[in-house]
């Protein structure tokens, strides 16, 4: 199940809005708005303080709820995993890229997947609660 969409409305630029518009700028400003959108349903996620961002690439450290650690690219062409510890870059791993970070956390986590469906499921049960 590919689930492409956040439960919770954010209003934070996300990666994608910025690619769509043409406007990609500093790429660590749009990791932060990764890490946001999608830690609720990881055990840890950071932009990785110790590899060079710039603008056209940023890294982001994820440790899964199954406990295993990744590290992300964020570039235009979206994110992958590069490494398979924090701020880890092995120039000889070549991985598919995930349009969001949603697919991403899809194919890498069953953890993240629950959590992900939980969270929609809560945010859906609230607005039938609230009558809309």
């Amino acid at each position: 199940m590919e689930v492409d969409h956040q439960p919770e409305e954010s209003i934070t630029s996300t990666f994608e809005d910025c690619v769509e518009h043409g406007d990609v700028q500093d790429m660590r400003l749009e990791a932060e708005a990764v890490v946001n959108d999608v830690l609720f349903a990881v055990t840890e996620m950071h932009v990785s303080q110790n590899l060079n961002s710039a603008s056209d690439v940023a890294y982001i450290n994820v440790e899964t709820r199954e406990g295993n650690l990744y590290c992300l690219e964020l570039t235009e062409a979206g994110l992958r995993v590069v490494g398979y510890a924090f701020d880890q870059v092995d120039e000889d791993l070549t991985t598919q890229y995930h349009e969001t970070v949603y697919s991403l956390l899809d194919t890498l986590s069953p953890g993240y997947r629950e959590a992900f469906g939980n969270a929609l499921l809560q945010r859906l049960e609230m607005l039938k609660q609230n009558g809309q």
